[in-house]
């Protein structure tokens, strides 16, 4: 009887320290990105596995996306593992503008210059930002998306706008 008790009482316990719990909190985000990606394809057409339509794609990622929602979800209400930390504001804001420089960038300037802004951004989210380290991460990460998403998979977006 007393074991019933306790076991009660340590389900109750769990429950209540669901708003601390981070692989809970993974699980429901993870669950909330594919339910609303499914709903935005509902409507396409989805084909087959050989002859994929638009819709194939965002609906399977979606439910995709909700299984390992439903596994974190689960895993979080077993063993709750407690939020710790603060929360950046400095990221909270530089992280969005950052996303928003690249699409205006990406518009108007170039995939160059759109690519640049988005990784500086990223990185001066982050509390540990040097410039130099920042610059040549930058390069590089921009010439390598040159060489895949514009050369090799031969998207069509120009590199710098006007040349």
């Amino acid at each position: 009887m007393k074991k019933d008790a306790r076991e009660t009482r340590a389900l109750r316990d769990r429950l209540v320290n669901l708003p601390d719990s981070k692989d809970f909190w993974c699980g429901v985000m993870l669950i909330a990105i594919g339910a609303v990606a499914a709903f935005i394809a509902r409507d396409y057409p989805f084909g087959t596995a050989l002859r994929m339509g638009a819709g194939f794609f965002p609906v399977v990622l979606g439910v995709i996306l909700m299984l390992f929602g439903l596994y974190f979800a689960a895993r979080g209400l077993r063993s709750p593992t407690k939020i710790e930390g603060n929360w950046s504001l400095r990221a909270l804001i530089v992280l969005p503008l950052a996303f928003v420089a690249f699409g205006i960038l990406m518009e108007h300037a170039g995939f160059i210059p759109a690519m640049l802004a988005l990784i500086v951004g990223s990185a001066a989210a982050g509390t540990e930002f040097r410039i130099g380290e920042v610059l040549a991460l930058s390069v590089l990460l921009t010439v390598m998306c040159v060489a895949l998403f514009i050369w090799a998979l031969g998207l069509p977006y120009p590199l710098i706008v006007g040349l």
